[in-house]
């Protein structure tokens, strides 16, 4: 096409495909959403198949039974729903301030020479196997915590009252608390990421602006970077939980897979993955096997209700943000 017909406004060759190349990239398209759907209803109908005749023999005191006898074949899902949301919950409320303070620095303090490095040190951490955190966890971290941190926490806050409980038992080492700390660090590197790529996304005119009208550098980052990124350090929170849901090996190394409820973070408890985990070649009845099938359905309910209310709050942020500008 030469300078002249395009400067008198000719239109541009087509490239032959046609109408029915636009309704065959969309139908590829569909056909590609809807095999996810399959797909993750597909493996959630499998495993509740599964695990159906642990869900009819016990019906829903399957739920709040604290049993776990393969000889009796009684079986409970309390203990190891308490272990996952324990380990969970300590691991974000551990994760989620160290997370904030390592993307703050990284985008707002560190000098430009120092930012790369760290930044890709993070995210080397993200691709250690879980299985080197747990023998780590069980080698290392374990003996520090019962030697220093259990002791000194079972003094400080043992006598005090209802709190008091959370820290009451022996130093072992092993438990909720310190497999809640070995979750915390796993999921630091993805959350941090997460913050970090969307701090980085604050147009430079608004950081410029609030620092012209005097605010300081945590003024900067409280009104003005958390209100613009709010949404998507919210997803990059809930990315940390479902990783911490999930997690077998380094909590089943670190845990004590104990089928025992205690409220006390420093006892050996169970949690859903590490149970299957550790008992699924060991079970030797129908029944046994169905109970640890049923476990792995309650895993993938909690975790599709967890990411599906994730999304529904990150959905209102987004709305809410909207109306605000």
């Amino acid at each position: 096409m030469n300078s002249e017909a395009v400067l008198a406004g000719a239109a541009p060759a087509k490239s032959g495909v046609g109408p029915w190349g636009d309704h065959l990239f969309r139908f590829l398209l569909a056909a590609a959403a809807l095999m996810v759907l399959l797909l993750l209803g597909g493996a959630g109908l499998a495993i509740f198949w599964g695990g159906l005749p642990a869900f009819v023999h016990f019906g829903p005191g399957f739920l709040a039974s604290l049993a776990w006898d393969p000889v009796r074949h009684d079986f409970g899902a309390l203990v190891p729903i308490y272990g996952t949301f324990m380990t969970s919950a300590i691991a974000m409320v551990t994760a989620v301030p160290v997370s904030f303070g390592i993307a703050l620095f990284l985008t707002e303090v560190a000098p430009a020479w120092l930012r790369a490095p760290i930044g890709a040190a993070i995210e080397l951490l993200a691709g250690i196997p879980s299985i080197i955190y747990g023998m780590w966890g069980l080698f290392v971290f374990a003996p520090f915590m019962a030697d220093h941190v259990e002791p000194w926490l079972t003094a400080l806050f043992g006598p005090l009252p209802l709190f008091g409980v959370l820290f009451d038992g022996p130093p072992l080492g092993i438990g909720m608390l310190t497999a809640g700390l070995i979750l915390g660090i796993m999921v630091v590197p993805f959350i941090s990421s997460v913050m970090r790529d969307v701090f980085r996304l604050v147009p430079q005119a608004l950081r410029e602006s609030a620092l012209g009208l005097g605010a300081t550098r945590w003024e900067l980052v409280w009104l003005v970077v958390l209100p613009h990124t709010r949404s998507a350090v919210m997803g990059g929170i809930f990315l940390g939980l479902g990783r911490a849901l999930g997690e077998t090996m380094a909590v089943t190394f670190v845990l004590g897979n104990a089928h025992d409820f205690s409220p006390s973070l420093l006892m050996p408890s169970t949690s859903i993955a590490a149970a299957i985990a550790n008992e699924f070649t060991e079970a030797d009845s129908d029944m046994y096997r169905a109970s640890l099938i049923a476990l792995g359905f309650l895993l993938f309910a909690i975790t599709f209700v967890v990411l599906a209310l994730a999304k529904l709050l990150l959905a209102r942020l987004g709305g809410s943000g909207e109306g605000r500008r």
